[in-house]
């Protein structure tokens, strides 16, 4: 049998572990909330989360566009990236999804000698780090334009009742 093939079959299972090792990041009771909470609109972090990864792993083995992954990756990192985590933790999920194979499939690799393919899999998964660091930059980007004009409207807004004291 091939690793794409135990892959698809142990879907589920390997997407609930990633989601375990990701919500894992997170402090104990907001882990906690973000994995028991299934509600789009009391937990918005948590079902983006897990809905995006689903997608991520339907889409990350097959020869899919870009711009799939490229969104539900987008979207977890926008998250990510304005939490409290530094960039390694921020995109530091995908190399979970490592762990959640090696965990859910690893002595099966084994004991079928599925290495290489194991390699490719693992290649895959590292594109989508570079990737997720691409999002990431631009998420920050981002960020800090927002928090410059802010600035700058503050400061226009102070200048002008300065001149208008005048």
């Amino acid at each position: 049998m091939s690793l794409k093939n135990l892959l698809e079959q142990n879907q589920d299972v390997i997407i609930e572990r990633w989601l375990d090792l990701i919500l894992a990041t997170y402090p104990s009771d907001g882990s906690f909330f973000l994995k028991k909470q299934k509600n789009q609109f009391a937990n918005p972090v948590g079902y983006t989360i897990s809905k995006e990864i689903e997608i991520l792993y339907q889409t990350l083995f097959k020869d899919v566009d870009t711009e799939t992954i490229s969104t539900s990756l987008d979207s977890i990192i926008k998250i990510r990236s304005v939490q409290d985590f530094s960039p390694s933790k921020a995109i530091g999920f995908i190399f979970l999804l490592k762990k959640a194979i090696n965990d859910e499939l690893g002595n099966t690799v084994k004991e079928e000698g599925l290495y290489s393919e194991l390699h490719e899999i693992e290649s895959s998964i590292d594109t989508l780090i570079l990737k997720a660091f691409d999002s990431y930059m631009k998420s920050k980007d981002l960020l800090f334009r927002i928090r410059a004009d802010e600035l700058n409207r503050r400061t226009k807004i102070i200048l002008s009742r300065y001149s208008d004291t005048d």
